[in-house]
């Protein structure tokens, strides 16, 4: 979007904001940013705040967030209501749910009982129907993943061009985690399932973000609940609480495997999902000059380095990070 585009769509906004609270005074400011074309703009001198979404048409289609909210919804998961919607002109009035999200008020003291929380409205979400033609997290979708990785993480930010052996070695290792994820139980997948998508409001936590959900793997989302992009958390206490999903999920009716093996798929899933975040912030920085992102990037690696040990059928993996990965990102940092 230009300058020009840019001041005439704020223009817009703003007039539309002020016509759907009948409020002539209102103003509007910013309130968060994605890493899509969606923004979000918090009501003033408006009496009660109000969030209004801007989701330019040509960009983004919000008619995918509508449908995927009153799918939620009517499953009973807490999601934002809609006060106003504008779906050609790609504005929505949304009830304001607070400012700050369940990764910025989080605390080691009351990490249990915010999860649990959490956990209640993933297992709502996950027992939803999902409705017929919705997309599927399988073989496409793993491999564009995991292409992501090799192109925009490792050849884009690091420098790094693979040899032969070296690239047999990374496919070996994401292959098994390609069948690892395919072979798992299939439920509604909101697939960014984590605290920073999350309000913690008395009734919730609210659920954001959720217009991408696709039919997945089960233990996708909680894994990704637990090892976020953005907070991290001690290995044994993760455990735990994947333990603690695991029990009610089988309470609840959902066909989690046995622990031992949720846990494996778990933290199989979390690695597949560690390095496709890594294509994605690299891709953000160099693509669309969104460089908030890649400096987590460390973090993927450290959750990496947690986990691979535990399993030798993915030391290929584990060399490629020690012998190539690891002092490729020190050159980088320099």
């Amino acid at each position: 979007m230009t300058a020009t585009d840019s001041t005439a769509r704020e223009a817009e906004r703003l007039a539309w904001a002020r016509a759907a609270s009948g409020n002539a005074a209102l103003e509007l400011h910013r309130a968060s940013v994605d890493a899509g074309f969606r923004s979000y703009w918090r009501t003033a001198n408006a009496g009660e705040s109000r969030i209004v979404m801007d989701s330019p048409p040509a960009l983004e289609d919000v008619r995918p967030w509508l449908r995927m909210r009153d799918l939620l919804e009517a499953g009973g998961v807490r999601v934002p209501r809609v006060l106003v919607q504008d779906i050609d002109a790609g504005f929505l009035l949304l009830e304001d749910l607070g400012g700050p999200t369940l990764a910025q008020v989080i605390t080691e003291a009351d990490a249990d009982a915010h999860f649990d929380a959490a956990i209640d409205q993933l297992l709502k979400l996950q027992r939803i129907v999902p409705p017929p033609g919705m997309g599927e997290f399988g073989e496409a979708l793993l491999q564009r993943d995991a292409g992501l990785f090799e192109e925009w993480f490792l050849r884009r930010h690091l420098g790094i061009e693979l040899d032969c052996g070296e690239a047999e070695q990374l496919q070996l290792a994401q292959r098994r985690l390609m069948d690892n994820a395919l072979a798992q139980p299939r439920v509604l997948t909101h697939r960014d399932f984590m605290p920073r998508n999350l309000m913690p409001v008395d009734d919730g936590p609210a659920v954001l973000d959720f217009q991408d959900c696709v039919i997945g793997p089960i233990a996708y989302d909680p894994v990704s609940l637990f090892k976020d992009a953005f907070l991290s958390w001690p290995l044994a206490r993760v455990d735990g609480w994947l333990a603690r999903y695991h029990a009610r999920a089988l309470e609840a009716g959902l066909p989690v495997p046995p622990r031992e093996r949720f846990l494996r798929d778990a933290d199989w899933l979390g690695i597949q999902r560690h390095l496709k975040i890594l294509g994605i912030f690299a891709r953000l920085n160099y693509r669309d000059g969104k460089a908030k992102y890649l400096p987590d990037a460390p973090r993927f690696i450290a959750y990496l380095d947690e986990v691979l040990p535990r399993y030798p059928e993915l030391a290929s993996l584990r060399e490629l990070l020690d012998a190539r990965i690891r002092p490729a990102m020190l050159r980088v940092a320099a």
